[in-house]
């Protein structure tokens, strides 16, 4: 046993080191594919349907619970164990052993009292049959050849021949069962041959599948290799990319907020040159308007003077209009503006040096942090590279240690020993079980010669009864079948004994086997009583590891290698192997981490050649917040802005002044002043719309308020911004030059971390694999269930107690069948002699004539008795 098992540690020795591995920490790394472990298919399948037989078996397994319902005795049976009767004088006499017999007898008392009843049986039915045959041949019993008539002769002729049949049926249906019983076993017999062919095979795939999946196994740390690998060769754009990422926190924000700055510098331009020009064009505009609003200020001045104005009927009016005529004139005055030209020269002063190509070129530096790490640590990461192929020419080496091949030999040979030695003997096993269906066979025809002879005489025996024959001139068929029924009679006394002997025999083997191993291996009952520690080896406390692990307080039950089997789980977790083979020391990866980190120590990456942005940036910045922005007057720049350009709306004035011209007297006057409206009107139309149109008056206005206000915004901010834009480059600019190793140590570790967790994940799917896919002990568990439950239960245990079960009720069923067929046998056979009556008193009379005690012989003399006649027709 320990040499076949040897085979099995071996095969699994490559997985207990990776998935002992504690890593560093674990990091999420990208989830390796590492494929599926070869498949195993198993054949066996540890299962019997008996089919409709099945209902026997139920109905034996119910009979067996009423005769033994007590539980399994698994104190019992671990005392019993434990205990050594009969090694010493007076051992029996002992009381605790005493005490331990009488529970014995206590929970097979069922077993004891129908053993009893059948010892009786084997006993008395022989002798009674003796003494039976010894009082007939005296004529006693039944014996003699005399039938006396009785009022109720029908009725118990019709009694004891319903009895009999139901009693020879009853016999027939346990014939039948004990007859099926003997050809369901020797039908699974025959067949057990494909059964344990199916088991070899399974064990011979495991042999052969095994190693190619721990070869499989050891292969696929390949692939943890090269993502490994992959991931060195690509550090530029792994690793840098995470130590920019880093230092991105101070830069980036630093450079885009220089970048803002380098925007705001042009839109400040745009603001300044938009302001001037639209000054320029705002202070053209309302000078020329001005001017002809002056104009027509004057003609109306000079009409208003006109002698027509100092009429009664004008002069109100005429007053009216002049006091109006301060409205025409412009509101908004532009001219009083102050320029911004001295900023707008400043401002392109500081554009003459591009501060965007400045800040791109500080970016473009950085973004070369992947391409400076590739370069300053290709020395320290080909050690590196060089520790992870160490691990795999390790774990190579340390297979090819081991004499797999020649365990896997060994194993097989010993495998094929014993398929052979199976096949060689199997047709042994038939032939011996052709002699127990022949022997059983022979019990049933036994059985069957007795209802034959039963059948035969109730057939004859109803056939040929005449009930209008006297009992001495019964037909030959009657006769008959009384004759075979005392056939019957007699080949029962012959035969009983030996059924209930055979029942008996097999009643008390069969019923154990079925209680004692059937049932508790069925609820694994039977494993825990295995599992009893210091049962099996009074020196172990688990029998299963002193055997297989060589350390008896190693807790490895046969219950759990069973279940784990039966679960098709592997058999290195099944059998607890790391507590021989432990090649952590050869296979660590924490050993090679701690390598890897003594590598990453050395690693000092100088990023101080990457500049953000050199001092003409920053003067340029400098500049610009010294470009005098905020000197200007956005107030009153503000304040014009949201003037109106005239004083009054020249529409509403123009058609004021002509309702006013209507109120007066028809005449020149009215004709001049509506033709001053109309002088205003194109003013307006020609000039004023012209200037908000032409001009884009308004455009510009709405263009010079938003410059206004971004200028002034601006101005209120630039001084500020500007300082901390300069803080924030020197800040990551001081990172970059003194911190940037740390950082890059840092996440260095991370890297390889992530690095270690690709092994980490190669550890967990070997570990998950050995666990659940490699060498799966389904093979093992079929064995034991072919052997115990099918083999031995199913197909011999449940068959034998079918057998015996119908046999048994023929054997019980037969005393009742014995008594009425003698019984019965006096209504069919023909008498020597037979009662006389008198025909008027209707009272049995002697017949001293003959001096017979009352029997009339006619057939001595063949004189016919109409006397007789007529007193049986009578009765």
């Amino acid at each position: 046993m320990a040499g076949e098992l040897s085979l099995l540690f071996l095969l699994l020795l490559c997985g207990r080191t990776i998935s002992e591995v504690q890593p560093l920490h674990q990091p999420p790394s990208d989830a390796l594919d590492f494929g599926f472990v070869p498949a195993k298919t198993y054949d066996t399948s540890a299962y019997h349907e008996p089919g409709a037989i099945g209902i026997l078996f139920r109905i034996v397994h119910a009979f067996l619970y009423l005769v033994q319902p007590n539980y399994f005795p698994q104190d019992l049976i671990k005392k019993l164990a434990q205990q050594s009767f009969g090694s010493k004088p007076g051992d029996y006499q002992k009381p605790e052993n005493v005490v331990l017999t009488l529970q014995a007898v206590y929970y097979e008392i069922g077993f004891i009292v129908c053993s009893a009843v059948g010892i009786l049986f084997v006993l008395l039915l022989p002798l009674v049959g003796l003494c039976f045959c010894m009082c007939r041949c005296c004529d006693n019993c039944g014996g003699e050849m005399h039938q006396r008539q009785k009022k109720n002769a029908d009725c118990q002729r019709g009694c004891f021949a319903t009895v009999l049949f139901v009693a020879t049926l009853l016999i027939s249906v346990g014939v039948l069962f004990a007859y099926v019983a003997n050809q369901h076993l020797t039908s699974q017999v025959r067949g057990a041959k494909k059964l344990m062919n199916s088991n070899f095979k399974d064990l011979r795939t495991f042999l052969t599948d095994t190693p190619a999946q721990i070869d499989y196994l050891v292969s696929q740390y390949n692939t943890t290799k090269k993502k490994a690998l992959s991931d060195l060769n690509n550090v530029g754009p792994t690793l840098g990319s995470r130590v920019q990422e880093q230092l991105a926190r101070e830069v980036r924000p630093a450079l885009d907020a220089a970048l803002t700055i380098a925007g705001a510098i042009r839109e400040t331009k745009e603001a300044l040159e938009n302001v001037s020009v639209s000054v320029e064009v705002l202070q053209e505009g309302t000078e020329r308007l001005h001017g002809n609003l002056t104009e027509v200020k004057g003609h109306l001045i000079n009409t208003l003077n006109d002698s027509a104005c100092t009429a009664a009927q004008a002069a109100s009016t005429c007053n009216i209009i002049r006091n109006s005529l301060n409205q025409l004139d412009i509101n908004a005055n532009f001219s009083k503006l102050p320029g911004v030209s001295s900023q707008l020269a400043k401002v392109n002063e500081v554009l003459k040096i591009d501060l965007s190509s400045l800040v791109q070129k500080g970016y473009a530096a950085f973004n070369n942090t992947p391409d400076l790490v590739l370069d300053q640590t290709k020395n320290i990461l080909a050690d590196i590279k060089n520790i992870l192929e160490a691990v795999g020419s390790n774990i190579t080496a340390f297979t090819k240690m081991l004499p797999i091949q020649k365990v896997l030999a060994d194993f097989t040979i010993y495998l094929t020993q014993g398929e052979a030695y199976v096949q060689d003997h199997f047709p042994l096993v038939e032939q011996y079980d052709f002699y127990r269906w022949l022997g059983c066979l022979i019990l049933c025809c036994m059985v069957i010669l007795i209802l034959v002879f039963y059948y035969l005489g109730l057939l004859c025996g109803t056939c040929g009864y005449d009930k209008n024959a006297t009992p001495t001139t019964r037909g030959c068929i009657s006769n008959t079948g009384g004759n075979f029924l005392m056939a019957g009679v007699g080949f029962s006394f012959l035969f009983s004994w030996a059924l209930m002997l055979i029942v008996m025999i097999t009643f008390i083997t069969g019923g154990n086997v079925e209680k004692l191993i059937c049932e508790p291996f069925e609820d694994k009952t039977l494993f825990k009583i295995l599992d009893t520690p210091y049962l099996l080896n009074r020196h172990w406390k688990h029998y299963l590891s002193g055997i297989i692990l060589k350390n008896p307080d190693i807790d490895l039950t046969f219950e759990k290698v069973y279940s784990d089997c039966k679960e098709n789980k592997g058999i290195y977790p099944t059998l607890q192997l790391e507590n021989i083979f432990n090649i952590h020391d050869i296979l660590n990866v924490s050993m090679y981490a701690e390598d890897v980190s003594l590598k990453i120590k050395h690693i000092n990456v100088n990023l101080s050649n990457i500049v953000l942005l050199d001092e003409i940036g920053k003067k340029n910045l400098l500049d610009f917040s010294a470009s005098g922005i905020n000197e200007i007057n956005f107030a009153a720049y503000l304040t014009e802005i949201n003037k109106s350009v005239t004083k009054v709306d020249l529409l509403s004035f123009a058609n004021d002044l002509e309702a006013r011209a209507d109120q007066l007297p028809k005449g020149a006057l009215e004709n001049a002043l509506k033709g001053h409206a109309n002088n205003i009107r194109m003013i307006h139309s020609q000039q004023v719309v012209p200037l908000e149109q032409a001009m884009k008056y308004v455009r510009a206005r709405s263009t010079l308020n938003q410059s206004i206000r971004l200028l002034q915004k601006l101005s209120s901010e630039l001084s500020g911004k500007v300082k901390n834009v300069i803080g924030a480059v020197d800040s990551a600019q001081h990172i970059i030059n003194n911190n940037a190793s740390s950082v890059i140590v840092q996440e260095t570790k991370k890297y390889m971390n992530t690095i270690i967790g690709y092994f980490q994940q190669y550890a967990e799917w070997v570990k998950e694999s050995i666990t659940m896919e490699v060498a799966t002990c389904k093979p093992i568990a079929n064995v034991i269930d072919t052997a115990v439950d099918i083999f031995l239960c199913s197909y011999i245990t449940d068959s034998l107690n079918a057998f015996w079960f119908g046999l048994g009720g023929c054997s019980l069923f037969l005393i009742p069948a014995i008594i009425c067929a003698v019984k019965l046998a006096k209504f069919y056979r023909r008498m020597d002699t037979e009662d006389v009556y008198d025909d008027v008193e209707s009272m049995p009379m002697k017949n001293l004539e003959n001096g017979n005690n009352g029997y009339h012989k006619e057939h001595l003399y063949g004189i016919h008795n109409p006397i007789m006649t007529s007193s049986v027709e009578q009765w």
